[in-house]
């Protein structure tokens, strides 16, 4: 097997990409300086804006915050018509708020909280969508996106968000939801936008998106990004990363369409270790659900408890082949294959308080880290368009899947026992062992120096695990129109799943093995009643299922492959069948003023009654039951021709009802659960003043959120307040600035359930400069 290597060429690409985009701006100055001269005396009709690019589930125009339809021809209706809560994130929205990757645009939708990743659960994107890890839930123009990485929004049209069980339109998992990215392809014109940015903090952000019509049905794409920043209020701290992807498109306008698709993204950052919780110390008053540990930065947030042996790199790339054939005005084929790669590479120190250092003033220096990669090869076909029955008319969505996904996971060896001190340093320090006499992997709570002088041994742990899986899946969907005002949606999924693994030392001999074959079918069901053209009211009805190793080791496993040993070193049963998941849900949606404004509320209740639990110390049971249920609200679109809001409120009442028959699980009944906050709102709102100038402004609350579902760990919760700017000095050149957390705000975005939480950025002031022709 080919082992992955630490050292990757970011750099010279990097800044390959950063040259040509400077190069293409520069190139273009004069005829910037010549369209300002001239823009008194041209039509609006002259420039082709980027932004109005169609795909699929485009917004109703270039800059409206509003969206009608979801990319995938899986939803077989119109968002006003599909019985389920569904929240799309339009490119002006990414652009206006200053977004600059797929965490800083879900900000945006409440009910979304992250969580936090070390070893064992990967760096990366780890999203909870209605109190539930969506970390192996997100897809790209459908096709789940499989392998841990911190994804770039570059390349994004939208960003599509659906709430609650549906694994029957996505597969395994997606028990709160999931996330799928619209990627930019190639279309029809000529059009070109550039811009850097440079804000606080060290930011410089290069990005260019030409789109070249060839022929009369063919044209190619090219986005290119470039990225270096630091982090304001965080030490040591930083991102550097690029990304190019090109797009060709054949038959554009005609009955069959060919799209050539490639993303290559790699990245290479210095990673946040976090802060602390405050655990007590032996013999203190434990930590409880009324008395929860809270991150401890030991007086100055600022602090870095990492060291100059710390990185993270990563690499993924992906390429698409899709062809569409119109079979007729009604009926469409579509066939997908797609081949994609995500690696990680990292050591990461992580604060390391387990053995209640925080409390007498210094933090042990855990290295956790990881070598891994992710091989996902998909064909998808569907089948989908309209027919009439008897005089109903069926909106449709059909198809069959075939997903190859293959996974390495392997780690370092860091040696940190290269300096004679007594073995106690090895479970606790102290202040007396801070510095030399451990080795520097005992440090200062208050004031630590990631320059310190650590001189451990690093090697790579060539054992470690491979895991594998094959995917074979049957869909359907219908949205069948009995009146101008009832209409029933159905949708019905069989999945086949088979999944394995091996572990292997570092010789490369097999240590352990396992396997599992999954059967599930998942479903939905709604009834939508439309008082008005512009109106429904509904109910519904739909399902997921998580089979034994659904992240392949690429997230946390709620429901692993394996089994662990337990003291005794006895292996735990590990025969698990799908946990299952099922959501109930009323709602309803209007477009009101003239179409412009959607507004959408519902109630729901999520129910997950076989999760797996620990009953004894040797075996599991599909036997827990965990709740959420509650209420959302959202509003999108124009309230005026000036005026554009995009906000959101979500109350969730999470429970774990029963943990199992296992004392200590048992003592968790009735806790809240982790990453759930009862209350999260947000608000993003912009006014035209005048037509070259546009204000805005955003607030997002989060109520306290768990790190765990003992609820002994948390995090406080916090407002956060955007502002922006944006002004027009000619129609092919804006200016805008963002200001991001406005007042400085000392917040944590993500918790993890044990020893540390990660700290947010602090205030972040960013000024672009964009181009458009």
């Amino acid at each position: 097997m080919a082992r992955l290597h630490a050292q990757l060429p970011v750099s010279s690409p990097r800044l390959l990409a950063s040259a040509i985009g400077v190069a293409i701006t520069a190139g273009s100055a004069g005829q910037m300086v010549f369209a300002a001269e001239k823009t008194d005396s041209k039509t609006s009709g002259n420039a082709i804006a980027l932004d109005a690019t169609a795909i699929t589930g485009e917004a109703q125009d270039a800059t409206s915050y509003q969206v009608e339809k979801a990319s995938s021809p899986k939803y077989t209706a119109p968002l006003i018509d599909t019985p389920r809560s569904v929240t799309v994130i339009p490119q002006q929205v990414l652009k206006d708020t200053g977004a600059l990757n797929m965490q800083d645009a879900l900000r945006t939708v409440p009910g979304i909280t992250f969580g936090a990743g070390e070893g064992g659960n990967p760096q990366g994107d780890r999203p909870f969508i209605r109190g539930f890890d969506a970390q192996g839930d997100t897809y790209l123009d459908g096709v789940r996106d499989t392998g841990s990485q911190s994804r770039e929004i570059f390349a994004v049209e939208n960003i599509e968000v659906s709430k609650g069980p549906n694994s029957a339109i996505g597969g395994r998992g997606a028990a709160g939801g999931s996330i799928n990215l619209v990627s930019k392809k190639a279309h029809l014109g000529n059009s070109f936008d550039g811009g850097f940015t440079w804000g606080s903090d060290q930011t410089q952000r290069y990005t260019m998106d030409g789109n070249y019509q060839f022929s009369d049905s063919a044209a190619g794409r090219l986005n290119l990004m470039s990225h270096e920043s630091n982090v304001a209020g965080r030490d040591k701290v930083d991102y550097d990363r690029w990304g190019i992807a090109p797009s060709l498109a054949f038959g554009l306008g005609t009955d069959t369409r060919v799209n050539l698709d490639y993303y290559h993204l790699e990245s290479n950052d210095t990673p946040d270790s976090g802060i602390p919780y405050s655990i007590p110390a032996a013999g203190s008053a434990a930590r409880t659900k009324s008395n929860p540990d809270k991150p401890n930065a030991g007086g100055d947030h600022d602090n870095f408890y990492g060291l100059g042996r710390d990185f993270r790199k990563g690499r993924t790339d992906t390429a698409t082949f899709a062809i569409e054939h119109d079979l007729s005005d009604s009926l469409t084929i579509k066939n997908t294959l797609r081949h994609g790669t995500s690696m990680q590479d990292y050591i990461l120190t992580q604060p390391d308080d387990s053995k209640g250092n925080v409390n007498n003033g210094s933090v042990w220096r855990r290295a956790n880290t990881r070598v891994s990669n992710t091989e996902t090869t998909t064909n998808q076909t569907d089948l989908f368009g309209n027919f009439y029955v008897a005089g109903f008319k069926n909106s449709f969505s059909t198809g069959v899947e075939y997903t190859r996904e293959e996974s390495q996971k392997s780690s370092y060896n860091v040696n940190t026992d290269t300096t004679p001190r007594t073995s106690a340093v090895t479970t606790n320090c102290n202040p007396g062992l801070i510095g030399a006499s451990s080795g520097y992997n005992c440090t200062s709570l208050s004031n630590p120096n990631p320059n310190d002088p650590w001189n451990g041994a690093i090697s790579r742990n060539y054992a470690g695990t491979d895991t594998q899986s094959d995917t074979y899946a049957l869909y359907a969907f219908n949205t069948l129109e009995l009146s101008e005002q009832w209409l029933v949606n159905m949708g019905l999924r069989y999945d086949h799943f088979e999944t394995g693994y091996k572990t292997y030392n570092g010789a490369g001999r097999t240590t352990s093995k396992g396997a599992d074959t999954s059967e599930f079918v998942t479903g939905q069901f709604g009834v939508v009643y439309k008082p008005a053209e512009n109106g429904s009211i509904y109910a519904s009805y739909a399902t997921s299922a998580t089979p034994p190793g659904n992240t392949l080791g690429e997230g946390q496993e709620g429901n692993p492959l394996g089994g662990t040993p337990d003291r005794s070193g006895n292996l735990l049963k590990s025969d698990m069948e799908p946990e299952t998941t099922k959501n109930y849900e009323i709602g309803t949606k209007w477009d009101l003023l003239n179409d412009r404004l959607s507004l959408t509320a519902d109630i729901f209740r999520t129910e997950k009654e076989n999760a797996r639990v620990q009953v004894d110390t040797t075996s599991y049971e599909n036997a827990g039951k965990t709740r959420v249920q509650g209420v959302e609200l959202s509003a999108s679109g124009k309230i005026t021709d000036k005026w554009q809001v995009f906000a959101g409120y979500a109350y969730m009442d999470s429970e774990q009802v029963d943990g199992g028959d296992l004392p200590a699980n048992k003592a968790n009944n009735g806790n809240q659960l982790p990453n759930t906050p009862k209350n999260s709102a947000s608000l993003w709102t912009t006014y035209q003043v005048t037509p070259k100038l546009t204000i805005g402004g955003g607030a997002f609350y989060v109520d306290d959120v768990f790190g765990s579902v003992a609820n002994t760990t948390m995090v406080d919760s916090y407002v956060r307040y955007d502002a922006m700017a944006a002004y027009k000095l000619t129609k092919n050149v804006d200016l805008q600035l963002n200001v991001q957390n406005l007042t400085n705000e000392n917040y944590y975005d993500k918790a993890f359930s044990t020893h540390f939480a990660n700290q947010a950025a602090g205030r972040t002031a960013l000024l672009s400069t964009n181009f458009h022709f």
